[in-house]
């Protein structure tokens, strides 16, 4: 978010962008950083919210729900969740990640690994496959309960993104 070179080649990339937002770093700041590369030209920019740092200590971030609808009121700009990322631990990812949808999220990232234990890195934030189908349906549950629709998939899409996971697991 801070390094301005970067930001600047992203303005002026093309290329899609998920600006996440630093750990110590306020939402108007997060929100500067997208005007940034906004004024540079790429207006694929997507925002995540990824966790703070706050005095807690129970999970590696404290996930900053408040975030989500504050950030949809002052921007036009997709947001993001990343509860793994936040949370830091698998057994409160799906929790988390309800929330955000409650709260509007447009978006979750969720990390997910066959056998976590072996996972090279991110291993004790990640979802097994039956962990993560059981968050979709969740999250879808919640999504509908507040006039939401999660997007559904094409066969050629689930079949593509279980290929992804078997190749990568």
């Amino acid at each position: 978010m801070q390094n301005y070179p970067l930001l600047h080649a992203a303005g002026a990339s093309q290329h899609p962008v998920l600006l996440k937002r630093g750990m110590m770093a306020t939402i108007e700041e997060l929100l500067m950083a997208a005007e940034y590369i906004l004024s540079h030209g790429n207006r694929r920019v997507m925002l995540c919210e990824r966790g703070i740092r706050t005095f807690e200590t129970a999970t590696r971030n404290t996930t900053d729900i408040n975030a989500i609808p504050v950030l949809k009121s002052m921007t036009h700009l997709p947001v993001i969740l990343d509860p793994s990322h936040s949370t830091g631990n698998w057994s409160f990812v799906t929790a988390i990640a309800r929330a955000g949808v409650a709260a509007g999220a447009d978006g979750l990232i969720i990390e997910v690994h066959s056998n976590p234990a072996e996972a090279l890195s991110d291993g004790g934030q990640s979802l097994k496959p039956e962990r993560f189908a059981e968050l979709v349906t969740q999250v879808g549950a919640v999504a509908r309960a507040v006039g939401r629709e999660i997007a559904p998939r094409s066969p050629a899409e689930v079949k593509k993104a279980e290929q992804i996971g078997n190749d990568h697991g």
